[in-house]
Parts: structure tokens; sequence; C-alpha cells
């Protein structure tokens, strides 16, 4: 399972039941593919093109939907926005991204590198327990047809691939009701809470 949200990270569970994992390191050291990345890339161009053409923001359908998000057009709003606000504030803005995709080629360029980073997880954890299948969840998953798109091509060609819709809120809601229905908790891994 490759899960892209405001994060990434690729999970498999093997025949003992023992996780292992690809990715999940948090924005400031990785995350591609999730939305965190995908507005932090964007802003990112936005703002070097700024350095070299001032005022090109006004022809960027890109730079104009982030503008939008943050409040205005010039430095400050980007910085209150991002830095003032939280994690989840910022990977918002990657919608902001595909609302630009069919405008705006450096929006685009942004989406489908995001779903060769998501692939680069799935191909890591294939690398290193052998070929099976990868499925793709999450909320950035779904931004943009792209994002799918590129991390199929990017897969081997013989491995079966799926997108689901993420329901995490189904699952939390299911722990939730544990101790109200008497369920007990079974522990995944020996050791473990």
């Amino acid at each position: 399972m490759v899960y892209a949200g405001t994060g990434s990270v690729a999970a498999f569970v093997d025949e003992e039941g023992v996780l292992h994992r690809a990715g999940g390191y948090g924005g400031l050291i990785d995350d591609g593919g999730g939305g965190y990345w995908i507005a932090r890339e964007a802003l990112r161009q936005v703002w070097r093109t700024e350095d070299e053409r001032p005022g090109s923001w006004r022809d960027s359908p890109l730079a104009q939907e982030l503008f939008a998000l943050v409040g205005g057009s010039d430095w400050a709003h980007t910085r209150r926005y991002v830095y003032g606000g939280s994690r989840g504030d910022v990977g918002r803005l990657a919608l902001a991204v595909a609302r630009a995709a069919e405008r705006d080629a450096e929006a685009m360029g942004i989406l489908r590198y995001a779903g060769l980073e998501l692939a680069r997880l799935g191909r890591a954890l294939i690398g290193r327990y052998g070929p099976r299948p990868v499925a793709l969840s999450g909320r950035a998953a779904t931004l943009h047809p792209v994002i799918e798109a590129s991390m199929r091509e990017a897969l081997p060609a013989s491995t079966p691939f799926t997108l689901r819709s993420c329901r995490g809120h189904h699952a939390a809601a299911r722990l939730a009701l544990r101790p109200a229905s008497g369920a007990s908790h079974q522990p995944a891994h020996e050791g473990e809470p």
C-alpha cells in the first residue's frame, strides 16, 4: 500500500505479520508525492520565477490559484500562511496545484512528478520483498488523474496496480468503538502495548 495524504509512505505486512515501510519521513526530509510536498514544490517554483521575473505571477494560473488561498501575491502573505500555519494548511495548497493543472504546465509537471515519487516508494518495497500488487490510496493520490497515471507507468510493467478510496475515518470510528463494545485489543506485534 502506498499512501499519499499530507505526507507519503509505503507499507507492506509480510506473512508473519511484520510491518515493513518505505518513506514516511515527514515534509522536512521527504514525503515525496504527498500534499505537503506538492504544495512546497509549487510555492518554490512560483517564488523562484518571481525572483527572475517579478510580477510574472499574473500570467501563471498556478501562482494565481496559490495566492488566492494564501491571501495575496506578496511574500508576506505566503510567509504568514506557510510559517504561521500547520503542515496540513500547507498540504491543502496542493488543491490549488490540481485546480491549475489543466491550464499550467508547471502545475501538471509537479503532479506528474508526484506520481513518480509515489512509484519510487512502491518500487523500494518490491525491490526488498519481491514482486507483488501495489495499491495507492490517500487524498493527495486523487488530486488529479496524472498522479495515478504516472505512478502506474513508473512501476514494473507486470505489477498489478489499483487505486483505492481512503476510508481512514471509518477505521478510526471502528477503533473508537472497541472499548464501548467490550472488544479486546489484539496486538499486531509481540511486545506492542
